[in-house]
């Protein structure tokens, strides 16, 4: 009997449809993440984007208190890691954050615990 493969990842990722701009060489992208963590996220855009493409990430964040729910917008810097081609719909890409502050990344994960099971 096998042992089940141990996740790698320093932060959990979740399949969540989320609204996203991405900007890249001079093209904007609204789409939405298939998949995201604290540090990249998995979308599908219509157009190619090589591999190490420097790209700009706009989310923003519907973060709910015990009083209302406030939107906190988060604007970072990525790295395109993979291009896929999607033959009917175009292109998945997968981006690293790789230019993201503290206070933001905890903000994603604050916005990705509401959706994770409760132990």
């Amino acid at each position: 009997m096998s042992k089940p493969l141990k996740e790698r990842r320093l932060y959990q990722r979740i399949e969540h449809a989320m609204p996203v701009k991405i900007i890249a060489n001079g093209y904007d992208f609204l789409t939405s993440t298939q998949n995201i963590s604290c540090v990249g996220a998995y979308c599908n855009i219509p157009k190619y984007i090589p591999p190490f493409t420097k790209v700009m990430i706009k989310l923003s964040l519907p973060l709910r208190t015990r009083e209302k729910t406030d939107n906190c917008d988060i604007e970072c810097k990525g790295v395109v890691v993979r291009t896929e081609d999607h033959q009917q719909n175009g292109f998945n890409i997968a981006i690293f954050f790789n230019r993201i502050n503290e206070e933001q990344r905890k903000k994603i994960s604050q916005y990705l615990t509401q959706f994770l099971p409760q132990s």
